[in-house]
C-alpha cells in the first residue's frame, strides 16, 4: 500500500428517533454532558472519541451507526478506497468549522465514514 494512513476511528454517529431520550441515555452512558446540543445534532466528547446523535439519520439518511475514520487528506483517501472497490455514497463536504466528511460503501454495503479536520 502506498496511500495515506488513517488516524483511527475517533467519531461515531448514531441515528436516533427521539433526540431528548437519546441525549439523556448517552449522557448517562458516557458520564459527561453533551458538548454540542442542537435540535439537529447532539455531540459528546468522551475517552478521546466523539459520539454524535443525529435525529432521524439527518440528511445522510443514516439507518445504522457510522464510524468515521480520521484522515489527513480526505480526497486522497476517497480516491484510494474507491480505486480499491468502495462506492462513493456522500462526497466530501464541509460540515462546519473546517471539518470535511464523506461516506463510501464497501462491496457488502457497509457504510464507512471519512473525516478530515482542516
Amino acid at each position: 500500500m502506498t496511500g495515506s494512513s488513517t488516524q483511527g476511528i475517533k467519531t461515531v454517529l448514531h441515528p436516533v428517533s427521539d433526540l431528548a431520550t437519546a441525549k439523556e441515555l448517552y449522557a448517562a452512558l458516557l458520564g459527561v454532558p453533551p458538548q454540542t446540543d442542537e435540535s439537529y445534532y447532539v455531540g459528546f466528547e468522551a475517552g478521546g472519541q466523539h459520539i454524535g446523535l443525529v435525529p432521524g439519520g439527518g440528511q445522510q439518511g443514516m439507518n445504522a451507526p457510522v464510524a468515521y475514520w480520521h484522515v489527513p487528506d480526505i480526497e486522497a483517501k476517497l480516491a484510494e478506497v474507491t480505486a480499491a472497490g468502495a462506492t462513493l455514497k456522500e462526497p466530501a463536504h464541509d460540515v462546519g468549522g473546517g471539518r470535511l466528511v464523506a461516506t463510501v460503501t464497501d462491496p457488502d454495503g457497509n457504510v464507512l465514514g471519512l473525516l478530515q479536520d482542516r
